[in-house]
């Protein structure tokens, strides 16, 4: 989580996962083979790009890392937790990792900031972006008493004391996907993101609801250099367009930065129909996405880019329309678990719904932050543990 380096990280988990496996005896289900595969699919069709281009070494490494993370964290989550056996230890786990990460960055907020005087830019930059696992915490702390049949904390004060830290941490990092994510986990939880006759309605009114904010938003002046909760507004303001505006002026830095996530794909779409046979099975690992000037990205000036913020693009562009079907299979399966959630069992009723709340963060999230593809990402993990337990209840 605090790693600022992918590779680093990567690195750490790779040789992990081989001395544990090397270490303790496990026996992997079928079942847990199943269910990963369109990811092991996906990271093998990125080879066939090498035998029909030529890349620089290094970026066919980075692409690799990319796609093989996905993999190694889910299987580091299913080991781990499947050798304890005991889903309080994976709950109790999870839910102090989030009340710490909480924790941490409200004293970095509070404490360590001029909070009133900076922009959210600038909080945002000091003190993290998101931290997903925060959302987890909250709900495994929330629902533990239905979930596991007691509490986390048994104390009322400490329990309303941490679901108090959650909330205002969530809301403090100032991000559009962690507040749409935390809406996500209540909607999937309480059920109401089975399709049904009165969920269309729910729906539909949700919708509206949408509308009439966004009629409001666009019916007064935001500034875009505006401190506070106005900058946040005008980012929820450009959100849609953000992602899906199509035309884009790169000499205007205002609408290119606003826009930023639709320009990199429809730069991806634009060097795809160049050679429409990328179509297929992608531009393969090392390719690089021309963005036809020099942009500010990291520390220093870049052209060329290889990941993508749009995960649907970015897993288009590597493997072509195979790798972007099996993706929407491997989330939507997840997703389905909402379907599978006619049990007494408890235990198995939360866990499915947990990976189904899972799925449809990373169908959302593809959108705008690579989904599963993300670099830095805590909840892959998670996942790996519900397939674990998902086998023991």
């Amino acid at each position: 989580m605090y790693l600022p380096s992918y590779k680093t990280n990567f690195l750490l988990q790779l040789l992990f996962l081989v001395f544990t496996i090397k270490v303790k005896k496990i026996k992997i289900s079928t079942s847990f083979y199943k269910q990963i595969l369109p990811l092991v699919l996906i990271f093998g069709i990125g080879f066939i790009g090498l035998f029909l281009n030529t890349y620089e070494l290094s970026f066919v490494l980075k692409d690799i890392i990319y796609f093989l993370k996905p993999i190694i964290a889910i299987a580091i989550g299913y080991i781990v937790f499947y050798k304890n056996q005991e889903l309080e230890v994976f709950v109790k786990s999870i839910f102090y990792i989030g009340v710490l990460s909480a924790s941490i960055h409200l004293v970095g907020v509070l404490f360590f900031s001029n909070f009133f005087k900076s922009s959210i830019s600038e909080i945002r930059g000091d003190f993290g972006l998101d931290s997903f696992i925060e959302i987890f915490g909250f709900y495994f702390l929330f629902y533990s008493k239905k979930w596991l049949g007691k509490r986390l904390i048994a104390d009322n004060t400490k329990y309303w004391v941490c679901i108090v830290v959650f909330l205002l941490s969530i809301f403090l990092y100032f991000s559009r996907t962690m507040l749409i994510g935390f809406l996500l986990g209540y909607l999937t939880i309480e059920g109401y993101t089975k399709i049904t006759g009165h969920l269309l309605k729910y729906i539909g009114v949700l919708i509206l609801l949408v509308i009439l904010f966004y009629t409001y938003l666009f019916s007064i002046k935001i500034h875009r250099n505006s401190n506070g909760i106005e900058a946040f507004l005008y980012k929820i303001k450009i959100a849609p367009e953000e992602i899906f505006k199509a035309k884009i002026n790169r000499d205007n830095h205002k609408d290119l930065w606003d826009h930023w996530r639709a320009y990199e794909a429809k730069r991806a779409i634009i060097l795809m129909n160049e050679h429409k046979e990328s179509y297929i099975l992608g531009c393969g690992y090392g390719s690089l996405v021309n963005l036809k000037f020099k942009a500010p990205v990291g520390e220093e000036d870049m052209k060329y880019i290889s990941r993508l913020h749009n995960g649907y693009v970015f897993v288009f562009y590597k493997m072509g329309v195979f790798g972007f079907f099996l993706l929407l299979y491997f989330l939507i399966g997840l997703y389905s678990k909402t379907y599978n959630i006619e049990t007494k069992n408890l235990k198995l009723l939360y866990n499915n719904k947990f990976i189904s709340f899972i799925g449809i963060f990373y169908l959302f999230s593809s959108l705008i932050i690579s989904g599963i593809y993300i670099p830095r990402d805590t909840i892959i993990f998670i996942l790996g543990g519900f397939l674990s337990f998902k086998n023991l209840c």
